[in-house]
This record gives structure tokens, sequence and C-alpha cells, in this order.
């Protein structure tokens, strides 16, 4: 059989005949990287959270059930099976792996968590006691692979363990901690720890003997004994839980800004203290009651079984009443929480307090203080407080020592006095804290505090004596009072203010304003304080006093407030007189205020609106002119007056009313080109030249002007002028007329009505007489003016011109007459650049100076362009036009076949061709494949065509450059997509066809060569062309070296292999081969490919089963071998228990496993991938269930017996008798999930019914290690060997 026919072995990739199938997951949803990262945490994480289950599996008690195994077994065969499921990519495992990975996975769990134990001492596998408990079925089903054994199996065949253990002694030990209590109240109660050892109590006797105790005196009190039930214990120890839980959640709700820490929690510590860290598996701990202070002794405790524990020395504690420490409320009365600072003292007052402390407790007592000022903290203590009896009881040697051992001293009440010392400025705090020495007990402390506060100061701010606060007229002067040295507790402060009017300038007081006092209060604890004074006077603070304290007046205590007057002005006023008569007023000032000043005044012209006008002045003195520059009646006056205090004060100064009559002025008009200096006009024609005179004063007036030559000046008078802006004409010298050239013309005097005559130092002008215009015109004679340019160039067309430059020459194209176009040029030979082409004309030319002519004959120019080449097809060429694109349609052509078509250029040789190659998509667009260039030096060249692959191909001429035009370049220059040259041509596909893939089929002896499996790619012919075809394929028998061929029709693009005339009449390999194929379009079609031309047959006869053993019966687990007969792969039927099964096998020898009790039969066997299928009527076989045993009814027994008792073990035994089975005995193991080591061994046989007891009075752990039936022994017998090997 060649190499083709062989199977795939597990985990081999598949070959790239049978692609993948893609993740269960779409791409759309996760990327396949992230699939891979969320599968490999997620197993991460289990991992991890394994890792702290084994964890917690070490530090749990040894006998729980092993859960743990059975749910990590579940887990990672969950994980293990989800991940193949998912089909991640680089993830993928065969069916192999994946259980290979979920047994590793399993073994590892059995061996963290006790599922696997191994007996080491004895040298063979054991079973531990972990077996009794109870889990899923799918236990039954894991295969025995010699491995120890999976406890916690469902109906595992060994399962309990007998453990016998000797009781240890039980002790009993009062306070372990050796915790000292104490009651705070007489209502409360405290909670004394009593630690037990291997008992479990079931009653408590214990004595309370009262404090001070005396067997000589009855009024001392009595003993008193109390016993307590195991169901009081655990009332107490319930009632204490829920305390607990009260308390915590109470401190966890209460806010941490709030907690003292003299304040503790007596009940919740105490309880939390007697607790002991670690107590071992065989100790309690339990909780005595006790509501009266005394001596605790414990008497007896009793287990359940009456036996007494041994109670441990010293078996006493004493509880006394809590001691406590406070002022006394008469101390508290008589001491103030706050206390003011003498004067002028800044340290305190050194004032000292009296306090007096009230202490109760058991004596001897000691007395602990604190103080606090501020961060400065001080402790003090005090020991050996008695009361007053102890210095006047005396007691005799006997009633001592009674004393002593029966009880302690009686608790006292002490009342002692305390003196402080307030030495320092701030808050004292006293804390006292009792303790009571013999009892160690915790502490219960209070607290006084003083609060010391620093007497405030005041004064004013921003004012005091040379520094008056001004009042201005009308308003409020704010004087600002400054709280200094002061604490915020004592706000708000009340400040007295007096107020002392001013005296009259005659020194009596004044009638205006009247004198007072008041009180001020500060804003919250602001310590700034603003008043408000509205009158001048002096203002005087007299006193403070705070919320606690009175305080001190500082310096400046006083305020003196001055009224500033409103500013006045002393004006005079003048008139300006001139030889027109007044032209303008002054007047002198003299201010007074505070400097510096601000005059508004307003001016009127006869009826026009008035206009105001203001003046600063930095001195008392000042002086204003205004000479209006248009006559008229003007009237000036002021209005306001400002100084450094008031703003634009109403003042009614002295008004001027005159007519005023500015003195002549005579300018040029502004409209005269020049600078500052003098002035230039240009006259291009006539003997006259015009200028505009601007005139002020009182019409009319009479002007002066004087020409000036270049061999004399003459003076022309103007005479009777009456508006204010005048045009002179004036005559250009004859001299320059006639030639040209410059003169002056100056301004002398003019004469108002007043016959008021000024001379005039004005600037003159300059006037520049032209006699020749300018001219322009094209350089060249008619038949060189013009040019021819490439389409993107610029033409440049040479002017010549003449006159004084820069000129600005208008101009148009012929073509289009209406649009004029402008250009300025500095040169006398400059040049028009210009792209268009066309006829340019020459209209208009302006100089710097005059306005010229064009050069008649010479104003036009002529600009050609050199057109770009083009491209069409040779009309030899037989195409047809399709006007919806634009596109030639070239005739249909087969594949691969060499086609071309002729093009006519027209441009200048050589030519480059750029054109564009696309192809249909098959989605209803197109595809660019490529964008070549050819050179051509011919106006007729030859264009190849493209017909390597089949499809419509389409051709687009996009640029075409030639000598004139080069594509290097004009690579932008591209031709419009409407007038490009655009042909198409279909290609024709070859016909071809071949097997998708070369795996071998198989078929049985007289079979008809039919198609098979629809689902599989295997026999399959893929056609490619356009149908429909006509395909030849030949079967070649090589046995008989027979050759069938046929000729099949077919309308599709895919054929399997279906030749119903031909059937196979001997065995071996057959070969299918294809011939020849043929489509619609009869190109010759594609040579075919030697490797999918043909494919191999195999030919089989039927298959055939046997036996290796004549066995009947079999047991659960064995595995049953037959051999096999044929060609692989094999499928086998069977039925087992009436089910039916089938088993693909892919070598022989081939076995089948028992799994389950009843009958299993072989029914049939075929090969040749399930087919010459046989029935096998006689293979049946017996399978019998495992025998199985139990210690203890299956259950995990503890027992506990003392010496001289005996247990009785009883072995429970499932099968069919007769039994054989072994047991041992190991000894206790301290350590979880490892077996001690094996002390005895034994074996029972001939065992006929179904439970067997034993009685021993030995330590230690009983169990089973095998048993056997009538038909099956387990463990079987062959691991049994393998394992003592």
């Amino acid at each position: 059989m060649s190499s083709a026919s062989k199977p795939a072995t597990a985990g081999a990739a598949p070959g790239p005949s049978a692609p993948q199938p893609p993740p269960r997951i779409p791409e759309t949803f996760f990327e396949v990287p992230e699939q891979r990262l969320y599968a490999l945490s997620l197993g991460a994480l289990l991992q991890a959270i394994k890792v702290y289950d084994f964890f917690c599996y070490l530090l749990s008690p040894s006998d729980i059930p092993l859960h743990f195994a059975r749910k990590w077994m579940f887990a990672d065969f969950l994980f293990c099976t989800g991940l193949s499921w998912l089909r991640i990519p680089r993830l993928r495992y065969t069916k192999a792996v994946v259980t290979l990975q979920i047994l590793s996975l399993w073994l590892l769990d059995g061996l963290a968590f006790g599922g696997i134990s191994v007996n080491i001492g004895a040298g063979s596998w054991a079973q531990s006691g972990h077996s009794a408990t109870k889990s899923a079925g799918v236990w039954d089903y894991l295969p025995d692979f010699g491995l120890p054994v999976l406890y916690g199996a469902k109906e595992t065949h060994l399962l309990g363990q007998h453990t016998v253990r000797m009781s240890p002694i039980s002790t009993a030990h009062l306070n372990p901690s050796g915790e000292t209590f104490c009651l705070p109240t007489p209502s409360s109660h405290v909670l004394v720890p009593l630690l037990l050892n291997n008992t479990t109590p079931n009653g408590v006797r214990y004595s309370l003997t009262p404090l001070a105790y005396s067997e000589t005196s009855k009024a001392s009190g009595k003993i008193e004994y109390l016993e307590l039930s195991a169901k009081d214990l655990r009332s107490i120890e319930q009632s204490r839980i829920e305390h607990l839980q009260l308390v915590r959640a109470a401190a966890a709700k209460k806010d941490h800004d709030e907690y003292d820490e003299y304040d503790d929690d007596d009940e919740e510590d105490h309880t939390e203290s007697t607790v002991p860290g670690n107590l071992q598996k065989t100790q309690d701990l339990t909780y005595l009651r006790v509501t009266k202070p005394g001596t605790l002794r414990l008497e007896r405790v009793v287990d359940h079984s009456n036996v007494d524990a041994r109670l441990i020395y010293p078996a006493e504690v004493t509880i006394v009443p809590c001691p406590r420490a406070e002022f006394t409320p008469e101390s508290i009365a008589h001491v103030k929480d706050v206390r003011c600072a003498a004067p002028r003292l800044v340290s305190g007052a050194g004032e000292a307090l009296q306090l007096e402390i009230d202490i109760y407790g058991v004596p001897p007592l000691s007395l602990r203080w604190t103080k606090e000022v501020g961060a400065r903290r001080e402790s003090f203590m005090v020991e050996g407080i008695e009361g007053a009896e102890h210095e006047h009881q005396t007691h005799s040697e006997d009633e001592r020592r009674v004393s002593s051992v029966l009880g302690q001293r009686a608790p006292t009440r002490v009342k002692v006095p305390l003196t402080v010392v307030l030495d320092a400025l701030g808050t004292h705090t006293y804390v006292l804290d009792t303790q009571n020495p013999p009892s160690h007990d915790l502490t219960h402390t209070t607290t006084r505090s003083v609060t010391v506060l620093r007497r405030p100061g005041v004064s004013f701010k921003y004012c005091g004596p040379g520094h008056p606060a001004s009042l201005l007229i009308g308003e409020e002067s704010p004087l600002t009072i400054s709280t200094l040295e002061a604490d915020t507790q004592d706000a708000p402060w009340d400040v007295s203010v007096r107020y002392d009017p001013p005296a009259e300038e005659s020194g009596k007081p004044s009638k205006r304003y009247k004198g007072w006092t008041k009180t001020l209060k500060t804003q919250a604890e602001r310590k700034e304080l603003t008043l408000r004074a509205n009158a001048p006077g002096e203002y005087t603070i007299i006193g403070v006093h705070g919320q606690h304290c009175e305080g001190d007046v500082l310096s400046p205590e006083t305020c003196k407030v001055v009224e500033r007057p409103l500013p006045t002005a002393e004006i005079e006023w003048k008139k300006i007189h001139e030889c027109s008569g007044d032209t303008g007023v002054s007047a002198a000032l003299v201010l007074h205020g505070t400097p510096p000043f601000q005059v508004y005044y307003r001016i009127q012209r006869d009826n026009e609106p008035p206009r105001e006008k203001a003046k600063t002045f930095s001195t008392s003195r000042g002086e204003l002119t205004e000479q209006p520059e248009r006559s008229g009646h003007y009237t000036f006056q002021f209005i306001q007056l400002s100084d450094a205090n008031y703003k634009k004060i109403d003042f009614k100064g002295p008004a001027i009313e005159l007519d005023v009559h500015p003195p002549p002025a005579a300018d040029f008009a502004s409209n005269v080109h020049g600078g500052r200096g003098k002035k230039s006009i240009s006259s291009c024609s006539g003997n006259m030249v015009d200028l505009d005179v601007e005139l002020r004063g009182t019409p009319p007036w009479n002007v002066e002007v004087q020409i000036v030559g270049p061999k004399g000046s003459e003076v022309i008078p103007f005479s009777g002028i009456t508006t204010p802006k005048k045009t002179l004409t004036l005559p250009i010298p004859k001299t320059i007329d006639a030639e040209g050239g410059a003169f002056g013309i100056e301004l002398v005097s003019v004469e108002d009505a007043y016959a008021c005559k000024r001379t005039l130092s004005v600037p003159g002008i300059s006037v520049n007489v032209r006699r020749i215009l300018p001219t322009v015109k094209f350089y060249g004679k008619a038949e060189q003016r013009h040019v021819t340019i490439l389409d993107h160039e610029q033409a440049v067309l040479p002017l010549r011109l003449t006159g004084e430059g820069p000129w600005r020459v208008k101009y148009r194209k012929q073509e289009n007459p209406e649009r004029t176009l402008s250009a300025t040029l500095r040169s006398p030979n400059d040049e028009l650049q210009v792209n268009a082409k066309g006829t340019y004309e020459l209209l208009q030319v302006t100089d710097s100076q005059c306005a010229g002519s064009v050069v008649e004959g010479e104003a036009t120019y002529r600009v050609d362009h050199i057109p770009r080449p083009s491209a069409k097809l040779s009309s030899d060429v037989q195409a047809a036009y399709e006007r919806f694109n634009s596109s030639h349609i070239l005739s249909p052509i087969c594949e691969s076949l060499s086609d071309h078509v002729d093009l006519d250029l027209t441009g200048r040789p050589p030519f480059q061709i750029m054109y564009n190659i696309a192809k249909d998509d098959g989605f209803g667009a197109t595809k660019l494949l490529d964008q070549p260039t050819f050179s051509s030096i011919q106006p007729r060249t030859r264009f190849q065509l493209r017909t390597s692959e089949p499809g419509r191909v389409y051709y687009e001429v996009k640029q075409i450059g030639d000598a004139a035009y080069p594509l290097a370049k004009n690579k932008d220059a591209i031709i419009p997509r409407s007038e490009r040259l655009l042909f198409e041509q279909q290609v024709l596909m070859r016909p071809a066809a071949r097997f998708r893939n070369h795996n071998r089929l198989s078929y049985c002896l007289n079979d008809a060569l039919t198609a098979q499996d629809y689902s599989s790619a295997d026999g399959v012919v893929a056609l490619e062309g356009t149908p429909p075809f006509l395909l030849q394929v030949s079967v070649r028998n090589l046995a008989a070296s027979e050759v069938h061929t046929e000729t099949i029709e077919l309308h599709d693009a895919a054929w399997r292999v279906h030749l119903p005339s031909y059937v196979f009449r001997s065995i071996g390999p057959h070969q299918v081969t294809i011939d020849a194929v043929q489509d619609a379009s009869r190109c010759e079609q594609v040579a075919p490919d030697p490797l999918y031309r043909s494919i191999w047959v195999d030919v089989a006869e039927t298959a055939a089963i046997i036996p290796f053993s004549r066995r009947e019966d079999y047991c659960v687990g064995d595995v049953i071998p037959f051999q096999l007969e044929g060609t692989p792969p094999w499928t086998i039927g069977y039925r087992a228990n009436g089910k039916s099964h089938t088993q693909e096998a892919k070598i022989s020898p081939w076995s089948v496993p028992a799994t389950h009790a009843g009958e299993l039969a072989i029914t049939s066997v075929a090969h040749q991938q399930k087919r010459c299928k046989t029935a096998v009527p006689d293979l049946r076989y017996a399978v019998h269930a495992l025998p199985a045993a139990q210690v203890g009814h299956g259950r995990r027994i503890v027992q506990d017996i003392h010496e001289g008792d005996q247990a009785e073990i009883v072995f429970t035994l499932v099968g069919e008798p007769p039994f054989t089975f072994t047991y041992q005995r190991a000894e206790l193991s301290p350590r979880k999930g490892v077996q001690g080591k094996v002390l005895e061994t034994h074996t029972v046989s001939g065992v006929t019914t179904r439970e067997y007891s034993i009685f021993s009075a030995l330590e230690g752990t009983w169990t089973i290690t095998s048993i056997s039936d009538r038909y099956c022994r387990y463990p079987p017998a062959q691991d049994t060997q393998e394992k003592s090997r």
C-alpha cells in the first residue's frame, strides 16, 4: 500500500487539502491573540486558586471530607475539554493529547489533595482512610493504570477505616493567661477563661470568697459554692459571642476623629485578651461568668463519663472592683473653664487652683496624672495612698494570716487635694489615671481642662497723631480699629469709642456737632472693626471687652478727622488784540484746594453747539489762552473744577463774550504733490497752470503770488477773493513754455477785509513743464512680432517706451476685446509676459507725469502654442465603438494567445505612451493591474495586448509625450478622462480539469464505481472554463491490465466520480485518470497537472475478527483482545447489556474493555472506511462485577477507649461467596494524607457470610487492602504483582 493510503497519526497537523475549521468564537468578536490571552489567563487563575486550596487543605483538620480533590478534578476536566471545543489556533490539540492533559492534571490533584496516598512502610500501594467520602459516578469509568487508589470515588471497592485511640489524661486550667479582672460597676460582670484539655465538661463546680473575708467576723460575708452544667456553659459562650459581635460592629461604625485615647472599652479588651493565640487540637476554652468581687476557686470539673479532670495550680483568681478617680463636683463648680491673664503679663497669671480628687479602690492605691499645655506634656505619680481607717485599724497576727489566705482587703474611698498653677497661656488639661497595683487592672480616666486667655488690645489703624483722616463734605470716612494680641476664643469683642466735636474759631463748643460714646462689636472672629465717621473731630477708644476677658487700649488710641474744603478759583479774563481786531482771550487763574487741579470750561461760537475743554494745573497759579482760527461771536465760560479730593465740582466762574477776528493767512492746498518741503506739479500741455489756495481770516482777501523763472520773477496780485478755497490760474514763462523746464510759484502776502496785511513764508511750489509725451510700441517688424511656445510656458513680448518711468500700459487680447489688462513697467525696454495664445494689442500708456500714445502699426503681437501629441486606433483595427463609455470593443481571444492593435500617433517623434490596464474584479468594479509606458519613433505603432489571464481587460491611454512635451517634464499634464482613448477585450478562459485532492478511494469487491461520501472532497473533479463541459476519463485495472474510457457531458464546475457502468471484478489498486476536457469556448485546454490528473482506488475483500482466548467469563476492568483481518481502518460493532456500540481500530490486534457487568457480544466487523461489513454471530462473553469490602460499613470511625477495653472492627463483604480478604493495622499518623507504618497484616479465607468481625484492644487504624470472590479479585491480580515488584 502506498504512502497516500496510510492513516494520519494522532496529533499530526492536517494537510493542505483539509483546511482547519475556524474558531468557535468568530474573530469579529475577539481576535485570535485575544482569545489565546483570555484562555491562558483563565488557566493561570485556576492554578492560582488551586495553590490557595492546597494550603487550606494542609491547614484543615485531617478528618475533613476530600471535596478538594473531586472539585479540582472536575474543574480541570471542564477546562481542558472546553479549550479543545473552542478550537483556538495554536491551542488546538488532538483527542489523545487532551486526554493526556486531563490524566496528568488528575494525577497532580490526587497527589496534592490526598486522593492518592503511598504506603512507603509496606513497600506497596495501599488505600488510606479517606475512601469513605461520596462522589459522582464519573469515577467508575476511570481506568486502572496501576496508580494509587483514587479516593472519593462512588462505589469504591475498598471503603472505610476503623481507628482506635487510647484516651489521654484530661486537665482543667483556670485563667491560663494569668489575666487580672475587675468589675467596672456593680451591675457588670467578667468572664474568667477555663482551658480544658482532652475533655468535654459535663459540670463545673467553683467557690467565690468575698474580699476581706474573715472566719471570725460574720459581717465579712460567707463563701458561695456554685455549679454550672454543660447547658449553662454553652449559654455563657453564646452570649459572649453575641456581645463580641455587637462590640465589633459598633467599633467599625465609630468615627476615627472621635476616638479618645483615655476611654477604653474594658469589657471588649478583657474578652479579647483572655483568648490564647493558638489552641491545640485537644484543647478547648470555656468561660465562667462572675458578677461579684471576691476570690474564685475552681473546685471540680467532670466530663460526660463522670471522670474528674486534673486541676492545674493555681486554681483561683481574684476579682476586685475597678479603681476609679474623678474630680469632685465641688471643685469643678468653683473652678471656671476659662480664665484671663493678668494685665501686662504675657506668660500667664501664675494663679493657683485648688482641685479635689475622689479616689475609690482596693488599697494601697496609686495616682498618676498628667498636665498638658499646648504641645508640652508632664506626668506626675503618687503612690501608697491609704484610707483613714488604715491608720487607726490594728489586726492581730492570726487575723492578718487568715485575711491573707482567705481574701483580699476591702475597697475604700479617699479624697485627695490637688493644687495646680496656671503658669502659661493656652489650654491646661489635667488627666487623672488611677491604678490598683495588686491587681494591675484596667484604668479609668477623668479629664479637667482650664483655658487661660490673653487680654485683647485694640488701637486705630492707618490713623494717629500727625496722620489725621480726611473727611469729604457729604461723605463718610472709614476708620479701622484693629484688635491685637487677642485669642479667637474670646471673640467677639466690644469696643467703646468716644467722639469729641471740634471747637469753633472762638473757642466755644461746637453747636453743629454733639459728642457721643458708643460700643461697637466685631463680627464673629474678625479682628478688625470699621467705624464710619461722618463728622470732623476727635475719636478716642476708651475700652475693650471680650466674651471672657477685659482688654487694654493700645496706642494710637485717638484718631483726628479733618473736613477737607471744596476747591475754588480766582479768574481774570483778558482779550488778545491785533491789527484785525480781537483774535482771542487769555485767563489768569489762582486755584485754592489740594493740587493737582483740573479746570473745565465751555466755548461756544455763534449758535453752534458748545464745546467743552479741560486743562490740568499742577500748581496753584496758571494761565489759559484760546485763539480760534475762525471768526465769529464767541463765549468763554468756566463750568467745573477738580482737585485731589473732589472731582468735577460745579463752578460758576466769570464768562467773557467777544467777536473774534483771526489774522489773515494763506497756504497752497493739500492736494498738491510733495512732502513737508517744497511741493511740485507737472504741466503737459497749455501755457497756463492752475493752483488751489486755502485762505483763513475775514473775507474778502487780496493775495499776491510771485512766479520765479530761470531768468527773472513776476508778482501777480489777486483781489476780491471771497471763498476760503480759490483756484488761481497762472501763466507759464514763455521760454519754459516753448522748450519745457521748471519754474517756482511763491505766496508773497495776504490782506483781509480789515486791511490787515501779513507777509507769508509758506513753502512754494515747483512746476515741471513737459512738451514731449510718452509712447509705447511692440519691438520688431510686422513679420517678426510672432512667437510659438508650449501651452504651459510664458511668452515674453518686447516693448519700447519713451517718457519718465514708471509707465502703466493697458492692453487686450483681440479674441476677447471686452477684457482690458494692465501692467506697470519700469524700464524703457521692458517686456510683457503672457501665457494664453492669441493676438495682443496695446491700447494706452501713461508715465509718471503725462498720458501718452501708442505708435500706430506696431501695437499688435501674435502668440501661438505647439499642439500636444494624440493617439487613436488605426483604421485597420476591427472594433465596435460603444458610445455609452466611448470605448472600442475588440474581438474576444483565448487565454495566452498573442494579440495586438495598431495606433496612429500625431506630434513630434519620438513618442512615449503611458496607459492603464484594468480588469473586472467579478463584483461589478474594475481592478487596476498595471500602468506601463512604452516608446515609439514612428507615427504608427503596434500596441501589445495582455492575454495571460482570463477576464475582460480594459486599456486606457492616460498620457502621451513627444519631443516637445516629454513625459519626464510633463508629469501633471494628464489627458482629460473624456478625451482618452479607451478600448477593451474579453480574454476567454481555457478549460481545465483536476482532482481536488489525491486521497485514495476504497471499494469492496463487485462494487460499482459510484459516488460515496458527498460531504468529503475525495474523488471530486474541479472544472474551470465556460460550461457545458465534455470530460473524458479512463479507469485502468493494474491487475488485469484493462482500461475503461468514458466521455461525460457536464453543466457544473464540479463532478464527483460516478461511473455506474463500471464494476470492480478483482481486488487490488485501480487508477482513474482525466484524459481530456473541452468547454463552450472551444479553446485549447490547459496542460494538466500530473499530481492531480489521476487518483487511486483500492478494492478489498471482506473483513474478519478472531478472539485470542477461549474464556467466557471476565471481570469489570478486564480487556478482551481480538485479531483483525483485512485492510485498516476497521469498524467493529459490539453490544453491551443490550446497547449497541461501534469503535474504529487502525491497527491489529484490537481489544475492548469490559466496563460494566453483564453480557458483551461482538456483532459485526467492517474495513475500508466502514465498508465490506461482515456479521459476527458467536462471540459472547459474561462480565462479572468486582467484589467490594467495607470497614465500619464504609465510614471513617474513630473510637477512643481506655486501658482494658476492646473495640469491635466489622468488615462488610460484597460479591459472590466464598470470600478471601486481607486487612492490616497501621499506627496513627500525625500527617494528613500519609498512612502510618503498617504494624500487622492478616488474610482471611473461606468466608461464606457477608459480614465478619474481630475484637482488639490495640491502638491503630484498620483497613482492607484486597478482596476476592468466586470470579474476580480487587485489586486485580496483575496490578498486585506489579505493585509488589
